[in-house]
């Protein structure tokens, strides 16, 4: 019986030290960054097609755009890594918009292309809760998803 209470009270005892850990990070989203061959044209595209603020690059290093994503959140591009990028659908940026079917509208006028997740052309995916979502491309061949607002 002595070594059973023993054996408890030890057990209790590396419980209790290691329940003691009080490191809490709380980390939130920051920024997403992409690596860029023609930085204008990638400006261009965010700036035009996405609708995008850009704000102040506050590395000040030439070739580094930023912009804003809202909420404090920011997306850089960079220019100055010169190493090949593979890229594929499932690595994506996901935006979210009210207005939905005026932004598709818009791609159609700018001739770009987008697709449902399996890819077939020009086709919007319809989540099972209802969400609508398009997938394309911008210059560098990142894939952008953009879907509509959803209920809460």
């Amino acid at each position: 019986m002595r070594k059973i209470s023993f054996f408890i009270i030890a057990l209790s005892f590396i419980c209790f030290v290691k329940g003691q850990d009080t490191t809490s990070f709380n980390l939130i989203f920051n920024h997403l960054a992409l690596s860029v061959v023609d930085i204008d044209r990638s400006v261009d595209f965010y700036k035009n097609v996405l609708n995008l603020s850009e704000i102040t690059n506050r590395t000040k290093t030439e070739g580094v755009r930023w912009f804003s994503l809202g909420e404090d959140k920011e997306l850089h591009l960079i220019s100055i890594v010169k190493e090949k990028v593979t890229i594929n659908k499932a690595v994506h940026v996901a935006l979210t918009t009210s207005d939905f079917d005026n932004f598709v509208m818009k791609l159609e006028r700018e001739n770009i292309i987008y697709s449902d997740w399996p890819g077939t052309p020009n086709k919007i995916n319809i989540r099972p809760d209802g969400i609508k979502q398009i997938f394309f491309q911008d210059p560098n061949g990142y894939w952008i998803e953009v879907n509509s607002v959803g209920q809460k």
